[in-house]
């Protein structure tokens, strides 16, 4: 048997020399195309000009470059036939990824016993043949169903999640979006809930029930609004820890009644510092530095006075009608009375 190597070589040297002789290769060339030719007889042992050669690896009458024409061919014959069968079975794999006609029948038996168990309030077990479905065919139907159900258990997150989903899958199923729109009022995302209603409206604009539940959305977000805003501005006269006006009745109070002028004594004062209104007062006092525009104030520095030399305790009642007094409380507190925090 021949070496193929040789026998290679021996038909590189054949083409060779055949180029040079046809007029494939330029005049100019033919001197380096000799040499190669050399170089290869040499490196491989091999003289296109012995007959024992010629009998041992021509392949003539047939040329390499006539065995590399049939190898193309046969390659892409070849590479025709694979794809072939690949492109015969694009749609049967096509076909095989939707459902097939009996597994959405069996979807839809899992659906209605999954209906019949929500009419039963058992929302666990209407879950599970809703999942059931789903599997099998994953219809928006089937996930606005389970989202009712998880909504029937108090998981909205869930039934959100399914309602979206039921969106996704038909943009246009206005259920979905009054689903969606329940989950999210459930969670006191009324805007959102809003949102998800108008959605579905404009799909379904005579949807009755979709109306109702937009409005009273509506509602609870107005709800929501005035009372975030009530939380935030305390109540006009707000106690002294609050930066507002001061009571003065109530010091009235602390201060044993009415104290009259001529009543004579001193309050209490250890029963006063154990008063929280008290102690408030007296710690936003220092903190804005009332006490020293307090003392700094010839009419109370006369009250003082008139303690010191026995004239007994002002009228308190009477102090919470002075227009003066009131705007000096004001002051001293840190006249931040009514602001929002």
């Amino acid at each position: 048997m021949a070496d193929p190597k040789k026998q290679l070589a021996y038909n590189i040297v054949e083409f060779l020399r055949t180029s040079a002789q046809d007029g494939t290769v330029k005049e100019d060339d033919k001197e380096s195309l000799e040499v190669a030719v050399q170089v290869i007889n040499e490196a491989f042992g091999v003289d296109p000009d012995s007959a024992e050669d010629q009998a041992a690896y021509s392949i003539k009458p047939a040329s390499l470059l006539q065995l590399l024409d049939v190898l193309t061919k046969t390659k892409s014959k070849t590479a025709s036939a694979a794809a072939a069968p690949a492109a015969a079975a694009t749609p049967v794999a096509a076909a095989s990824s939707g459902p097939t006609p009996s597994e959405k029948a069996k979807a839809e038996q899992l659906k209605t016993k999954g209906n019949m168990l929500m009419g039963k309030k058992d929302y666990d077990a209407a879950i599970v043949e809703y999942t059931a479905a789903i599997a099998l065919d994953p219809n928006p139907v089937f996930y606005s169903n389970r989202a009712a159900a998880w909504g029937g258990l108090g998981k909205h997150e869930e039934a959100a999640e399914d309602a979206e989903r039921a969106i996704e899958l038909d943009p246009k199923f206005a259920k979905g979006f009054s689903r969606l729109g329940h989950a999210q009022f459930s969670q006191g995302e009324y805007q959102k809930a809003i949102d998800a209603y108008e959605s579905g409206l404009k799909l379904d604009p005579t949807n009755a029930n979709m109306k109702s539940s937009l409005a009273t959305a509506k509602t609870r977000l107005a709800e929501q609004t005035s009372t975030s805003v009530s939380d935030r501005e305390p109540a006009p006269g707000a106690g002294a820890g609050a930066g507002g006006m001061p009571d003065l009745s109530a010091l009235a109070g602390m201060f044993g009644g009415g104290g009259a002028g001529g009543a004579g004594g001193m309050p209490d004062i250890a029963s006063m510092m154990r008063n929280p209104q008290m102690m408030a007062m007296a710690q936003q006092m220092m903190a804005n530095g009332g006490l020293e525009r307090l003392m700094s104030n010839p009419a109370l520095r006369g009250m003082a006075e008139n303690m010191q030399n026995g004239g007994g305790m002002p009228d308190f009642n009477a102090l919470a009608q002075d227009p003066a007094m009131r705007d000096l409380a004001s002051q001293f507190m840190g006249g931040q009375g009514g602001q929002g925090q």
